[in-house]
């Protein structure tokens, strides 16, 4: 699941549709992103309110857990993922997308493993385009690579 803001979280949504995995998530009312409205073609739930925050912790709390992708330490809406999270005992995690792919993916896996769950409900967080240029190709393909590492398994 995510909040459909562009760069990590439409990586998120993406890479779940193409893995034909059921995706969703909480959007702000108005499905508004700073690229304007998010597609319909993505299953988000509108918030009652059009401000982000409602919609980030919505988000936190309906999952499992939270995987918080951004360039450096996360900040704005991505420190507030993690102020959710911890508020609400939610494991979460953040990957910081300067590093190597490859071991970004190593990690990644690492930490969804140590959950010995079967099915989760996994928030995908961090990074919009507009202030971490790449983000959206980056972490979709670390999700690629994960999903397809799991699926070996």
């Amino acid at each position: 699941m995510s909040g459909g803001q562009t760069g990590a979280d439409r990586a998120g949504l993406d890479a779940a549709v193409e893995a034909g995995i059921l995706h969703g998530g909480w959007c702000p009312r108005g499905r508004f992103a700073e690229d304007g409205k998010i597609p319909a073609k993505y299953r988000l739930k509108q918030t009652m309110s059009s401000f982000y925050t409602e919609r980030t912790e919505k988000n936190v709390l309906d999952s499992d857990m939270t995987a918080v992708f951004t360039f450096g330490p996360p900040l704005g809406g991505s420190a507030s993922t993690v102020i959710y999270a911890k508020r609400h005992g939610k494991p979460f995690r953040h990957f910081d997308l300067n590093g190597k792919e490859s071991v970004l993916v190593k990690d990644f896996c690492k930490w969804l493993e140590s959950l010995e769950k079967d099915e989760i409900v996994l928030n995908i967080a961090g990074s919009r385009e507009s202030t971490g240029p790449g983000a959206y190709e980056k972490v979709k393909n670390i999700l690629a690579e994960t999903l397809a590492e799991f699926h070996q398994l």
